[in-house]
């Protein structure tokens, strides 16, 4: 079984790669709020991903060696999606607040595709 990092960098390759296509989506369509509200959420969910990844690393370690880990960072990925939202409330005619929490949704998405192959194609 992949460690978490290796797990972390396969689904960060996706997420960028829609990253990519909501970039090119702002640019070149007229949905600019909509766009920038996904890639706002998108890029502060990938911040908690890359936190939570981080979190459970160091968990995985401390179950080994027999040590205590505070805990996985709820309360700081918690604040992180308020920040996001909290800039679309703020700024409402330029970031599309449903866009940012489908952004911050984002990554659980592809957990859960990358999941679901996973189980369906166990060696891929």
């Amino acid at each position: 079984m992949p460690d978490v990092q290796t797990i972390y960098r396969q689904q960060q390759k996706y997420i960028l790669f829609l990253l990519s296509i909501y970039v090119l989506g702002w640019g070149f369509t007229t949905y600019k709020t909509i766009f920038l509200g996904l890639i706002l959420g998108t890029a502060f969910g990938l911040f908690n991903m890359w936190l939570l990844a981080k979190r459970m690393d160091k968990f995985g370690k401390a179950v080994v060696s027999g040590g205590r880990v505070r805990s996985l960072g709820m309360i700081s990925r918690m604040a992180t999606a308020i920040l996001a939202v909290m800039l679309s409330v703020k700024y409402p005619d330029v970031i599309h607040l449903y866009s940012v929490i489908l952004g911050l949704m984002t990554p659980y998405f592809v957990i859960m595709i990358e999941f679901f192959k996973q189980a369906i194609h166990p060696h891929n």
